[in-house]
């Protein structure tokens, strides 16, 4: 499968749209440079196009497998997810106090678009970080942002979504609040 992300496209967007070049100055983000913009785009898009966007058709057909030793991604998706976080993407609007970039979050999800449209299945797994990180800033103890942040934003880990009721079991539909 081939995927040209639309970089040039989402610039517009975020610059003549959504005014992001006037977050620049603005004290939440202090490291903010709307010169980063196109950058930071280019390179998100290189690695949805050339990197995730390749792997949907090696997961279609390979899946991940149950094992005697623990559950095996398919082919390509564990170097997949090493360049994904070592170009440091979970961090990018997570606050610099926990290892992130403190970048907009409108920047971010813009990053993230680009990625579930490259390859969903593998995007999966960092939304689910993010939600992680959110719900720690927002309702964190000081000890549980110290101890989980660091590791959730520089996706060393990765947070995860944990549903059951007693009625429902494994049947989402069967939920209730």
């Amino acid at each position: 499968m081939t995927y040209t992300p639309p970089v040039s496209d989402i610039s517009f967007a975020l610059t003549q749209l959504a005014g992001l070049s006037t977050f620049e100055g603005h004290p939440a983000f202090e490291s903010y440079d709307p010169d980063l913009i196109d950058p930071i785009l280019d390179e998100a898009g290189k690695l949805a196009r050339d990197v995730l966007a390749p792997l949907n058709q090696s997961g279609d057909k390979a899946g991940a497998q149950l094992t005697e030793t623990g559950v095996t991604s398919a082919p390509g998706v564990p170097d997949a997810y090493e360049k994904f976080r070592e170009g440091g993407w979970m961090g990018l609007s997570a606050p610099e106090e926990w290892g992130g970039q403190g970048l907009p979050k409108v920047l971010g999800l813009a990053v993230m678009e680009m990625f579930h449209g490259a390859n969903m299945a593998f995007a999966l797994c960092p939304m689910l970080s993010f939600g992680a990180i959110e719900a720690l800033l927002a309702h964190g103890t000081d000890e549980q942002k110290a101890k989980y942040l660091p590791k959730l934003v520089s996706a060393e880990w990765t947070g995860t979504m944990n549903l059951t009721e007693p009625q429902a079991g494994s049947d989402v539909g069967a939920l209730k609040t």
